[in-house]
């Protein structure tokens, strides 16, 4: 037996230094819940999970820029729908002008004061629809771009135009129904206006259409991808509980057997009495 060196002790404590570090490390996993916590735990683990992060962030910013364009092509749409409304009932007073037989001079007057009234409200609606203060049926912003992927590829990003909207642009800003010539003239005016604003909903249902389909796909990923994340990052809180326990037991054996280690030298005394 020696007594300069307990050999035995330094196996002890070596034990105990390291069941000690298991311990502290589950606890670390089980009170954040991640069982990569530092790139010490999981270099690799730990750059995929944060190139998964990045690209989870990215997708969900995709989404939320997509359900932005969504609102934004309603707006421009409800507005286009009432323009509509009103084109239509354009429509209906020039065919009833044409009437002459029945109307009076004051009909006619009545009818061409609604008219302008109602021109002017297609103009107000195309001065003051609005997303976000970007004015959408004037004309003046061009080309709307959306950004609905998280990536750089052509195919995440979607544009989409929306022509100047008012009387002028529509050619109906000049109504006129005084003669039979000018008011046939006035219906072929109308009704090429209605085609255009047709069109343009048209485009706009179509880019909404292909948004929607643009959100499911970005939230089945980003599902998907979450899942992976979590498989790679997150702590399975069952399995390291057992973990912990039994590093905990060590733990406490490895206490035991090195104050019995200690104890041993002493033994020495009884051979020296």
């Amino acid at each position: 037996m020696r007594i300069n060196t307990n050999v035995m002790a330094l196996n002890a404590t070596n034990m105990l230094g390291g069941n000690q570090s298991a311990v502290q490390k589950s606890i670390s996993k089980l009170s954040s819940g991640l069982k990569i916590n530092g790139a010490a735990d999981d270099a690799a683990g730990l750059a995929i999970s944060e190139k998964m992060r990045s690209q989870i962030r990215g997708l969900s910013q995709a989404e939320s820029n997509a359900q932005d364009g969504i609102s934004l092509i309603q707006t421009a749409e409800g507005a286009l729908q009432q323009t509509t409304d009103i084109l239509q009932r354009m429509r209906e007073l020039v065919i009833k002008a044409e009437n002459s037989g029945v109307l009076s001079d004051e009909d006619v007057t009545a009818i061409e004061v609604e008219i302008t009234a109602l021109t002017t409200e297609i103009d107000r609606i195309g001065d003051s629809t609005t997303f976000n203060g970007k004015k959408l049926l004037d004309g003046t912003e061009g080309t709307l771009n959306f950004k609905i992927g998280a990536n750089t590829l052509a195919c995440d990003s979607i544009t989409i135009s929306i022509g100047d909207m008012r009387s002028t642009a529509l050619t109906v800003n000049d109504i006129k129904i005084g003669t039979s010539e000018e008011a046939n003239d006035s219906l072929e005016a109308i009704d090429k206006a209605i085609k255009d604003v047709s069109d343009q909903r048209a485009k706009l249902g179509a880019v909404q259409n292909r948004m929607e389909y643009a959100i499911e796909n970005l939230s089945t990923t980003n599902e998907n991808l979450t899942a992976a994340e979590s498989r790679i990052r997150d702590v399975d809180m069952a399995d390291e509980m057992v973990t912990f326990t039994k590093n905990n037991i060590l733990q406490q054996s490895a206490m035991a057997m090195l104050a019995q280690a200690n104890q041993q030298p002493m033994q020495i005394l009884s051979l020296l009495q």
